[in-house]
């Protein structure tokens, strides 16, 4: 009978939780987003290319291509950004700090110059740069051939300050005016600081 009684006691508890309003996890409110496993082949994500600042030289003043794998909008993934992009020979990641996210830094191949906080060292293919929260980087390519990176960030942000500074695959490229960038950049200061030249 008390074998009964506890069944009965726990049935109705089950009951009772999946009736219940869904509670959101820890980390926040669940994103609106639908959460779907992928699996990716190298040419496969989100295309989307820089759009050069007014003024720029050099590579700067390229249309860089970059390629989101998983973030919000690809995969549903409220947690992380993870994409790729290739830094071409005498390209430099400007320094810059991320005020709400760790980030890894992956080279696959080719030669830089890495800046992490107070300590600048030369690393090779298969480089893996671990950039804490608030810790300022840059890189550049002082190699022959283009970098290919892969880049990690333990939380949203700084992916929608990518986006509003570059356009999709296909989309006309127009540059940005300083003013845009200013006013992007300011937008955007909670997931990203540039240091000022």
């Amino acid at each position: 009978m008390r074998a009964t009684l506890l069944a009965v006691a726990a049935g109705v508890t089950l009951a009772a939780a999946s009736t219940s309003a869904p509670t959101d996890p820890p980390n926040g409110p669940a994103s609106a987003t639908k959460v779907t496993p992928l699996i990716l082949e190298k040419d496969e994500g989100e295309h989307r290319a820089w759009r050069p600042i007014e003024g720029a030289q050099g590579w700067a003043a390229q249309p860089g291509p970059f390629t989101f794998k998983v973030d919000r909008h690809n995969g549903g993934s409220s947690q992380l950004v993870f994409g790729t992009e290739d830094l071409p020979p005498g390209g430099t990641i400007d320094r810059h700090r991320h005020p709400g996210a760790d980030e890894i830094l992956f080279l696959q191949n080719g030669t830089a110059r890495v800046s992490l906080g107070d300590r600048t060292r030369e690393v090779h293919g298969g480089a893996t740069v671990f950039i804490p929260t608030n810790t300022w980087i840059s890189v550049t390519n002082i190699g022959a051939e283009a970098i290919s990176c892969v880049f990690v960030f333990s939380a949203p942000g700084f992916d929608d300050f990518m986006r509003a500074e570059s356009v999709a695959e296909g989309e006309k490229i127009t540059p940005l005016t300083k003013a845009e960038d200013a006013q992007i950049t300011k937008a955007h200061a909670h997931a990203v600081i540039y240091a000022q030249p």
